[in-house]
């Protein structure tokens, strides 16, 4: 058996998740750990689901006349002091480049953390007037964060993301797409990745460093806690102003410009596995499954059984499946081990009976169920399944979430929730202190502002409660 295959025994989801996400993202060959400490190297495998997920999103953006450019890796020091609340928000986070040819540079370049700064300087020389209005740009790129604790595609020192940024000549035209984009990202979770995702404004604690506000969805993980998935943010004129944004209006005036950015990274790689992996490893939503069928010959070496495997895997490629024909000399209870523990969604079996009776076997990966179809029209019977699994996988995770969103009317309550592996909604002041109180005592905090009118009280300090509030523990 060849060194690396992976039939080995990964832990345990229930009673060790943290080692059970480990050992999936090495098995599976999505990753596998960088020369330098927090870095990650992502496997094809891992790269083709990241790979779909550019391609649904980028889709998206183009319907709604985002442009893709691309922005230097590096930004002079003097761009990141710029705007003050930016430059503290990040500088522990932030690596720098002091020398470059052997010479020490005269002034030092951060490697990007984010692209505000340099972007905002850009579109300070190419906006001019009120026509050159919206700007709507977005790249792919990578950025860098020094992270100290690291974890593949959760937290890792340099990942893949993209990020959009606009400018708009009016306040209400810049929210507006700040929510824009946070209703698309929403949408996306929920039909490419059937993940369902919580979305409101954060608490200006948890805020976007240099933002007016800042938008999130929150996901919920096999363990009850939330990751952040993506986040919209409505910056006003606070970049336009340290970078000298501003365009002659219709009425003759210049005026400082409203600008928004907007992300999601290969964190999303890190919430479809928590959120849908199981005991035998991934379960991949079909439409950014790098592999949506697999086939495995039965008896392989039978008369006609490799030639009807390589015309249905002709005959799926053809559809628009993306399928995998395993002619390896693995045995087929292997194979089915390797392709479940990788989460394809479906797998086909095929073997001589099949072939007598003219049809072939489907195994779901999401229900473990398996059925029969005809081999005539078997690429519309797995279009369909496709379609299916889903929508099963989505109402699979919604009903989990939702019946893991308790309330609590007080601290013990929250704590109570939260070490239960639930979100706790409650009643918060707004009071900075109160919102402190709550991660001191249960390690919690808050992820969005739900938008729910609220008569609670709050959670910490008994007064009226300003706003209701999601609180979780987070990766």
């Amino acid at each position: 058996m060849a060194k690396d295959n992976f039939v080995e025994q990964i832990a345990d989801i229930e009673t060790d998740f943290p080692q059970w996400y480990t050992d999936v993202v090495v098995k599976t060959k999505l990753v596998d750990y960088g020369p330098v400490k927090g870095t990650m190297v992502i496997r094809p495998y891992g790269y083709a689901i990241w790979e779909n997920i550019q391609k649904e999103m980028d889709r998206r953006f183009k319907a709604l006349g985002i442009e893709n450019a691309y922005f230097p890796l590096l930004i002079p020091m003097s761009f990141m002091t710029k705007e003050a609340e930016h430059v503290e928000g990040f500088a522990p986070e932030v690596a720098v480049v002091t020398h470059a040819g052997g010479e020490k540079l005269a002034e030092p370049l951060c490697i990007r953390p984010t692209s505000e700064t340099i972007i905002g300087s850009m579109y300070s020389k190419w906006i001019q007037s009120y026509r050159d209005l919206p700007v709507l740009m977005n790249q792919w790129a990578n950025v860098m964060r020094w992270e100290k604790t690291t974890r593949p595609f959760l937290r890792t020192s340099e990942f893949l993301w993209q990020e959009g940024h606009t400018v708009h000549a009016s306040e209400d035209e810049a929210m507006d797409e700040t929510l824009k984009m946070l209703a698309v990202y929403e949408e996306f979770a929920r039909t490419c990745l059937a993940m369902p995702v919580l979305t409101g404004r954060k608490t200006e604690k948890e805020k976007f460093a240099g933002a007016v506000a800042t938008f999130g969805m929150e996901a919920m993980m096999h363990d009850g806690k939330s990751l952040q998935a993506g986040t919209t943010h409505y910056l006003g004129q606070n970049f336009a102003k340290a970078f000298d944004i501003r365009f002659l209006d219709k009425d003759g005036t210049l005026k400082y410009g409203y600008t928004t950015s907007f992300g999601v990274s290969t964190r999303l790689i890190g919430a479809i596995i928590m959120t849908h992996g199981d005991a035998r490893g991934l379960v991949m939503p079909p439409v950014v499954a790098p592999v949506q069928a697999v086939i495995v010959p039965i008896a392989s070496k039978k008369e006609g059984v490799m030639e009807a495997c390589r015309a249905l895997k002709e005959k799926l490629a053809a559809a628009g499946i993306r399928v995998v024909l395993d002619d390896s000399e693995n045995s087929p209870g292997w194979k089915f081990n390797e392709w479940e523990m990788k989460g394809v969604p479906v797998r086909i079996e095929l073997g001589p009976r099949d072939l007598e009776a003219g049809k072939c076997l489907l195994f779901r990966r999401d229900t473990l169920e398996k059925t029969e179809c005809a081999l005539d029209g078997a690429e519309q019977s797995v279009r369909t399944l496709l379609s299916q699994i889903s929508e099963n996988m989505y109402d699979r995770a919604k009903a989990r979430m939702d019946s893991r969103i308790v309330r609590a009317g007080s601290l013990d309550e929250l704590l109570a929730g939260v070490e239960g592996g639930n979100f706790v909604r409650a009643g918060w002041c707004g009071c900075r202190e109160c919102e402190d109180k709550v991660k001191e005592f249960a390690q919690a905090t808050a992820r969005v502002l739900d938008g729910e009118k609220t008569s609670d009280t709050c959670v910490v300090c008994g007064k009226k409660a300003e706003h209701t509030v999601i609180f979780a523990r987070a990766y």
